[in-house]
């Protein structure tokens, strides 16, 4: 998962303070990522701190059908395939870049949504990574720590996994097989300008993908990020904007195989909180591809887009 309460954004945004309320239960990394050391027992474990964005409230979009459809986005989906963690790193910088050149050319830039029969002048900008892309994906396995993470949550035996420092913040996490990882690439103009927001509306969709899947007992806890099950963590996430596009995004345990390496750190830095994953709580388990269509029209469904696939 990605770290609870992970977020940075660039200096020239300003944080919208609206309705900055307190949710109760209802439903960057450098160009090389820089690996870290990770053994020792840790001779203090720090306490949890809290998060700007743990405040917020999320309001739903509204928007005409017609207009919903107009609204496309691109989806990668390779939720049946393990990634490198630093591919999808990649591709997340490649299309963070190519929104910001958009924007640098706003007058002569074309929309943020591709056309649903693009012309020559948007397909070019979707070629260049100009508009908004959603990666959906399993990694293998790999911690991370965000920018300011304390390695002493790293305790001791890593199981010979990647451990890598990146630019979010927040701190130590964990990805690998049998966890749906989300990187949505969203200029937030066309939703809510506003990161609060868009962080409980990550969690409102992954709220509603678990009760589409059956984990009806899913919800928020107050004063922390992500999405819990009777006071287990199952899905988390962490994100950084510049000039309001945003990068990073959510994870969701899926399957027992998500859970393997989370013994290895204090997950997000929530002392003494374990982790849960969906098949915990279904009589018939599921696997990251059959998990992966009910994000899908989550997502379709809080930020009023229509998925287009490659």
């Amino acid at each position: 998962v990605l770290a609870s309460g992970a977020w940075s954004i660039g200096v020239e945004n300003a944080l919208h303070t609206h309705g900055r309320k307190r949710y109760k239960n209802r439903p960057t990394w450098p160009l090389e990522a820089e690996p870290v050391s990770g053994g020792g027992a840790p001779v203090e474990v720090p306490k949890m701190k809290k998060f700007q964005q743990q405040l917020g409230s999320f309001e739903s979009l509204q928007f005409e059908p017609e207009m919903q459809q107009e609204r496309r986005v691109r989806i990668y989906d390779y939720s049946a395939e393990l990634i490198p963690f630093q591919k999808a790193w990649e591709w997340q910088h490649e299309s963070l870049d190519g929104q910001l050149d958009r924007l640098k050319n706003e007058k002569n830039g074309g929309s943020q949504f591709i056309a649903a029969s693009p012309d020559e002048e948007s397909l070019d900008l979707l070629l260049e990574g100009g508009q908004d892309v959603i990666f959906m994906l399993q990694h293998e396995p790999v911690y991370t720590l965000g920018t300011g993470s304390d390695e002493s949550f790293l305790l001791g035996n890593t199981h010979g996994v990647d451990v890598v420092r990146i630019e979010r913040g927040g701190e130590v996490t964990y990805h690998g097989p049998g966890q749906l990882v989300v990187y949505p690439i969203l200029d937030l103009r066309g939703y809510q300008q506003d990161i609060h927001w868009y962080m409980r509306a990550l969690e409102e969709a992954i709220l509603l993908a678990l009760k589409s899947v059956g984990v009806a007992e899913a919800c928020r806890e107050e004063d922390v990020t992500g999405v819990w099950v009777s006071t287990k963590k199952i899905a988390a996430l962490g994100i950084k904007a510049r000039r309001w596009v945003t990068m990073h995004g959510l994870a969701v345990n899926v399957d027992s195989r998500s859970l393997h390496n989370f013994d290895g750190i204090v997950p997000c830095g929530l002392v003494g909180r374990k982790v849960c994953c969906i098949n915990d709580f279904l009589d018939e388990a599921i696997t990251v591809e059959d998990f992966a269509p009910h994000m899908k029209r989550a997502l379709e469904h809080t930020f009023q887009i229509k998925l287009s696939p490659i």
